[in-house]
């Protein structure tokens, strides 16, 4: 397999909306799942989106295996993921292997129930809470055209403002923030 290079803050297919993808088509994605799979360990991520690897579509990869509380659980495909539901909030610290080096507390939800496709074509409807739930949602976001920066007060946006042009031109800022 391959590892695929992660695409940074500043590049525009992370700020549109990923296309859906055919159903029928979802057997051919299997190099491709294995590629982002190889990429987002590589990079120590714990989920990829298929944009930030420079795919137009709604496709993302989680491993959450390594935390205590998920050790039993496979590492999961989600295709065509559509949220039915959000219950509860929690802020948590977030961070992003498209905007390196940048960290901040962002307020998600702490359960949520979606429907989506495994790499198998099933079709299957999921309820998922903690750091799982905040993963999908946080992937889900870039299938959307979010960064978890996005969520920042104004206050706090402009503390990594200049920070994101740095990422943004040269791949990482000059040094990192966590807010």
């Amino acid at each position: 397999m391959s590892v695929l290079p992660v695409v940074k803050y500043g590049n525009t297919i992370l700020r549109k909306k990923v296309k859906f993808i055919n159903p029928d088509m979802i057997s051919d994605l299997r190099n491709l799942i294995n590629n982002m799979f190889d990429t987002m360990y590589e990079e120590e991520g714990i989920g990829l989106a298929a944009n930030q690897v420079g795919f137009d579509m709604n496709l993302m990869v989680i491993d959450v295996s390594h935390l205590d509380e998920y050790k039993n659980i496979e590492p999961m495909v989600f295709i065509n993921t559509e949220i039915l539901e959000e219950k509860g909030y929690i802020e948590i610290e977030e961070g992003c292997l498209s905007i390196p080096e940048i960290r901040a507390s962002v307020k998600r939800a702490e359960t949520v129930v979606v429907k989506f496709y495994d790499e198998e074509g099933n079709r299957k409807t999921q309820k998922f809470s903690g750091m799982l739930c905040r993963v999908i949602l946080h992937e889900l976001d870039h299938l959307n055209g979010k960064f978890f920066t996005d969520y920042l007060s104004p206050a706090k946006r402009k503390l990594v403002h200049n920070k994101l042009i740095e990422i943004s031109k040269n791949g990482y800022p000059s040094t990192g923030v966590i807010l």
